[in-house]
């Protein structure tokens, strides 16, 4: 194996695994059925993350938290508007080599101008672009409008970068951060026609009736009315045929890889940024402590590591993915790191997380939370606290934070916010 900095024989081929990391933009856990070729061709080939998180459920700090591995108290990118200017896993595999690549949304706080640690570029100003058709798109330097779709334009250009990747010695990193479903939300033209008969979305917490156990910034709001639900039904619609075209894609870049003999040796992950409400506790927005929020599709492919497909139903989060490509690229960790290699589900002998810290900040929300799978317990600055017990109550209707027979869970929890978080809230007045 050839190894940067190494005395080995240059001719031979750098053996480490590759690396393709998709990351969507607002999407929730349960649309993955809208995606059926992606589910078929990386959630049903590897490992599926039934409890999959994000710990700050925003755009770039979940970013961030990716990128670091870093809680966002500690990477210090707390809101959208906030540069990440600690080193990134992405800088640390090129130094050790690899050929690194961008295709999509880096951070809202970054201008479209190429980052040094990536090779191959294609990105665009800020958080979104303004729209799917026509974008404006800095492509390896070159800024411009470029005609056509967003979706098929990046597309284009990950295969582009896999054929390089493929003539190359050493193994490629690759980010592939798609817009999609992400609003403006628009539809390939010929999408346009697709789930016309799709019944509303209405679970049991839609447009929920009695919301005066939140916290005020929830139970302030209105119920909707006629014409804001059907706002959120168009949202809910349109994010799902924007996704038929991301869907098509990846089965593009999957084919690509299986021509180029990469697919294999290829670790490829799966995940939002974050989710997204629509219209759960009469929200339409993202930064909640809920389930809508917080939780994101998830999955792993890697036969090397994860030959028989499962559903893993441990909890993993976003800080989780940084890790993994240091341990498995044999690339040095930084120690101060906060989340855990993936490999780490597999070895029997190595025990794994049983909480996770969940944080927000204004203003959006200050509210940080412990969750475990079955409970989350939540403090929201000068405000409600909150208690859901997941499997009773998977909906987060009733906050039972005063009932006594949770009492005992509750303190346990609390003493875990408590040592977690950064900086501590304030008690509620």
């Amino acid at each position: 194996m050839f190894l940067q900095g190494c005395n080995a024989t240059p001719f031979l081929q750098d053996d480490r695994p590759n690396f393709l990391i998709i990351i969507t933009d607002d999407q929730r856990f349960d649309t993955m059925e809208y995606m059926p070729l992606t589910q078929e061709l990386i959630f049903d080939q590897g490992v599926t993350f039934s409890h999959g998180y994000v710990t700050t459920p925003y755009c770039c700090p979940s970013r961030s938290s990716i990128f670091t591995g870093l809680y966002a108290h500690n990477h210090k990118v707390l809101i959208n508007d906030d540069r990440l200017l600690l080193p990134t896993v992405m800088q640390d595999l090129q130094e050790s080599g690899y050929y690194t690549g961008l295709i999509g949304k880096y951070l809202n706080s970054w201008t479209d101008s190429p980052r040094p640690e990536f090779d191959y570029w294609v990105s665009f100003f800020g958080g979104t672009p303004k729209r799917y058709y026509g974008p404006r798109l800095n492509i390896n330097g070159d800024r411009g409008k470029y005609e056509g779709y967003i979706t098929y334009i990046f597309r284009d250009h990950v295969l582009e970068f896999l054929d390089q990747a493929s003539r190359r010695k050493e193994p490629f990193f690759l980010l592939f951060t798609p817009n999609a479903p992400h609003d403006p939300f628009t539809p390939a033209e010929e999408d346009l026609v697709l789930y016309r008969d799709l019944p509303p979305h209405r679970p049991p917490n839609f447009n929920e009736e009695d919301i005066s156990d939140k916290p005020r910034s929830i139970s302030n709001k209105p119920l909707l009315d006629e014409q804001g639900m059907a706002h959120i039904d168009g949202i809910r619609l349109a994010q799902l045929q924007t996704l038929a075209s991301l869907d098509r894609s990846i089965e593009e870049i999957m084919q690509k890889l299986e021509v180029t003999g990469e697919l294999d040796h290829t670790l490829i992950i799966f995940l939002s940024d974050n989710g997204i409400h629509w219209g759960e506790h009469r929200m339409d927005n993202k930064n909640s402590a809920y389930e809508e929020s917080i939780k994101v599709p998830f999955a792993m492919r890697y036969p090397t590591l994860v030959p028989k497909p499962y559903i893993e139903d441990r909890l993993v989060a976003n800080i989780d993915i940084a890790p993994t490509i240091y341990e498995l690229s044999g690339t040095p960790m930084p120690e101060n790191i906060d989340g855990s290699s993936l490999a780490g589900l597999f070895k029997p002998d190595q025990t794994w997380r049983t909480h996770l810290l969940l944080e927000a900040w204004p203003p959006r929300g200050f509210w940080s939370a412990i969750h475990t799978g079955q409970y989350i317990y939540i403090e929201t600055e000068n405000d409600l606290f909150e208690f859901y017990n997941l499997q009773v109550d998977p909906y987060q209707l009733d906050n039972m934070i005063e009932v006594p027979q949770y009492r005992e869970k509750i303190a346990e929890l609390r003493f875990l916010l408590e040592q977690e978080r950064r900086p501590p809230i304030p008690a509620a007045e």
